[in-house]
């Protein structure tokens, strides 16, 4: 249904409910002030960009949501992949991006590929995330020791040699502030769980640091002052050829959103015991996401840590999420210009934080004991995330897993020959059920097999393996497929192959016990008219009753006459 949440959830609306909207609005709005500037900072923009979006988007995903309780903004999933488009195709370049990601979720949205979530496997999800949380981790150095060094390198590895040369400049300091603010995060919910740690450690170590003096590098001192004033909308200007290059960014950013959003409110749903309008979700962050970059914002998307806090707080309603983005907007404009004293080490302290709840190394190591193949695609979509480059991360993650999914499928689908188990010591594992083939009689010259599993492009040369190896030519071969309930176009192709081989060498080939959707796969298809209608059955007796008749050889003129007399 695309309808936003908002519209259900104040059906009955009453002040209580206001009061603890507004109380929990306040409070995530809070909490969003100092991650909306840590994320775009490391995201490489300016801090009032993070803001921004915080503001816009958020109040949008509220606003037109599928989910009652959903907080927008920006979050650390994105800092990767929007690092890397600001360095090589700039802010504008960025804009672009995040514009064509906006109208592609619209158009899943609309498209009602709400389910998608469904389709990522548990493997992928860890693998990136815990692989942007070590990148997150590894971008914040820096300014977590006040490290005295140039430009920082994009890459993993050469952030890490930069470091290690750099390291005679660390600034006491910044360490200091840095620790004292991890102290503040750590210990403050054991003082009070109202008032968010990381709004305390920004505050306390902010005034520290001015009153002392302390030689800390600032927002200030890098950034300059955070304007006050409303962002007025503009358009980027790009070449057709930059705008294409960014096709492949903007599905990323797209993904992105769909994938972290979803789950946020599937996480949300279960606190709250909801249900989400995914696909109205998608929508709203798809509108989100045009809108955001119109005012000088960066990508948004459903965050987990602010909508749990939204939660936990007594929000209940999408008007929790529409007061946070006023809180922030109120922030922002009577006393953003304080937001320059505030030391890049208390920031990175944040995500420091942040980057340890990201990566779920509990969950991390829980899947390092799953079978081998969710192990394979756990490391590789982690290490190719550390490593190369998030988009390809989750592009061969996802082909990864894809591939040992179809070879699972292959593995339990398989070809027996049920007619020779009466030779057999072993019972039939099918000698229950009321259709067991040791149950009837199987006329001589009749051979029964049976396909158990989905006959698809994975299995269909198994089948043709099996099924060239049968001893003699049986004058008929009954494939029975009530296990079956999957058949693709390269299954029936390997089921034509020996009907037609099998027919070359006089033996009638019969189909019995078949389901919907294979008997809607071979209606009107080329195998239906090499089997013949007339030799599809719905059931195995049926099929032996047809198969008695061909095997049976016609009376001579010497047994009718007998007859007669």
């Amino acid at each position: 249904m695309l309808v936003p949440k908002i519209v259900t959830a104040l059906k009955g609306y009453n002040r209580e409910q206001f009061l603890g909207d507004l109380v929990a609005g306040v409070i995530v709005g809070v909490v969003a002030l100092p991650l909306a500037i840590a994320f775009a900072i490391a995201s490489g923009v300016t801090p009032d960009r993070g803001l921004w979006t915080a503001i816009v988007a958020g109040f949008l995903i509220s606003l037109l949501g599928g989910s009652r309780v959903q907080i927008g903004g920006p979050t650390g999933a994105f800092v990767v992949i929007v690092y890397g488009i600001v360095q090589k195709y700039g802010i504008d370049g960025l804009t672009v991006a995040t514009l064509m990601a906006g109208v592609i979720l619209v158009g899943m949205g609309f498209a009602k590929l709400g389910t998608m979530i469904k389709f990522i496997p548990h493997p992928v999800i860890t693998g990136f995330t815990s692989g942007i949380a070590v990148i997150i981790l590894s971008g914040e150095i820096k300014d977590f020791f006040g490290l005295h060094m140039g430009v920082v390198p994009a890459d993993f590895i050469g952030k890490w040699l930069a470091y290690a040369k750099g390291v005679a400049g660390i600034t006491p300091s910044a360490i200091a502030v840095s620790f004292l603010a991890l102290a503040i995060i750590v210990i403050w919910p054991r003082v009070n769980r109202r008032i968010p740690g990381p709004f305390v450690a920004l505050i306390v170590t902010t005034v520290v640091a001015t009153v002392m003096h302390l030689p800390v590098e600032t927002i200030g001192t890098r950034f300059g002052g955070i304007s006050a004033s409303v962002p007025h909308p503009q358009l980027p200007h790009l070449s057709l050829v930059q705008i294409t290059a960014l096709v492949g960014p903007a599905f990323t950013i797209a993904l992105l959103a769909a994938i972290e959003s979803l789950l946020s409110a599937v996480v949300a749903d279960g606190m709250i015991g909801g249900r989400h309008r995914s696909n109205m979700e998608l929508i709203a962050q798809g509108v989100a996401n045009i809108a955001s970059p119109l005012f000088g914002g960066i990508p948004a998307t459903g965050a987990i840590a602010r909508t749990a806090t939204n939660v936990k707080n007594g929000g209940r309603t999408p008007v929790a999420g529409i007061v946070h983005s006023f809180t922030l907007l109120i922030i922002t404009v009577f006393a953003g210009r304080w937001a320059g004293l505030i030391p890049m080490a208390t920031l990175a302290a944040i995500l420091v934080v942040v980057s340890y709840h990201m990566c779920e190394w509990r969950t991390f190591l829980a899947e390092l004991r799953s079978p081998r193949s969710d192990v394979a695609v756990l490391l590789t979509t982690f290490l190719l995330t550390v490593f190369i480059d998030l988009t390809v991360a989750i592009s061969v993650g996802m082909v990864l897993a894809a591939f040992l999914f179809m070879r699972r499928m292959a593995e339990v689908t398989n070809v027996r020959a049920l007619t020779q188990e009466f030779d057999d010591d072993a019972p039939d594992p099918y000698s229950s059920d009321q259709n067991a083939v040791r149950l009837r009689q199987i006329p001589d010259g009749v051979e029964v097999y049976e396909i158990n599993g989905a006959f698809f492009f994975g299995a269909a040369e198994t089948f043709k393996e099996t099924m060239a190896a049968i001893a003699g030519k049986p004058k008929v071969l009954i494939i029975r497929m009530r296990d079956v309930l999957l058949l693709d176009s390269t299954g029936m192709h390997a089921l034509k192959d020996v009907v037609h081989r099998s027919r070359k060498d006089g033996t009638a080939v019969l189909l019995s016990d078949v389901h919907m959707q294979p008997l809607v796969a071979l209606t009107g298809s080329a195998v239906l008219e090499e089997i013949g209608p007339k030799n599809l059955f719905s059931s195995l007796d049926d099929a032996l009753r047809r198969a008695r008749q061909l095997v049976t050889p016609p009376p001579t003129q010497q047994q009718i006459e007998a007859i007669a007399d």
